[in-house]
């Protein structure tokens, strides 16, 4: 039997912001306050990934811009690590740079090969302010890492170069939900 909540499950979800909206664009602030608010925030984080069918959310996705996310996500080995983390930092990228399938529910539908390392750390907080470590290997640490990317403002296609960047943002320029926000 189950004793706890399901994340998300009494959050409510909310709208995604998409490539070309200023929100995704500059670093999130730490936050300072760990109560309800930021609670009832986790939980519309995880409400809102789960209905986007992802397997990772930063806040400022969904337009607020603290340094939050949330992951519901599979390392390679097909372990399940979930979880969320608040003011996280990067401490730790390393290993072999693997380019592999890399979408995000900010760019919908477009994937792209993207460098990511294949093993990292991040540190920060739970919602109550507890310290917490996370360590990823493989998909989990591309989320990770890709998270992390948006708390500073960035998204996967930065990370692109040459005819793998042109393409995709040619597709986002073509995209339906794109109508012309879509930097060049």
């Amino acid at each position: 039997m189950r004793h706890r909540t399901i994340p998300g499950s009494s959050g409510r979800v909310r709208p995604l912001r998409l490539l070309g909206d200023p929100a995704l664009t500059g670093p999130c602030e730490d936050v300072t306050a760990f109560d309800g608010e930021l609670a009832a925030l986790v939980e519309d984080m995880y409400a809102t990934m789960y209905a986007a069918e992802g397997v990772g959310l930063a806040a400022n996705q969904i337009g607020v811009p603290l340094r939050v996310f949330v992951y519901d996500c599979p390392d390679d080995e097909e372990r399940r690590h979930l979880g969320h983390l608040v003011n996280p930092r990067l401490v730790e990228a390393d290993g072999p740079v693997v380019r592999g399938p890399e979408g995000c529910l900010s760019v919908p539908g477009i994937e792209a090969g993207t460098p990511r390392h294949d093993h990292a750390v991040v540190e920060g907080l739970t919602v109550t302010g507890e310290p917490v470590t996370v360590t990823g290997t493989g998909f989990f640490a591309r989320c990770l890492q890709h998270e992390c990317d948006h708390l500073e403002g960035g998204l996967y296609l930065d990370r692109l170069t040459g005819f793998r960047r042109r393409r995709a943002l040619r597709a986002a320029a073509r995209s339906p939900w794109a109508a012309g926000t879509v930097p060049a």
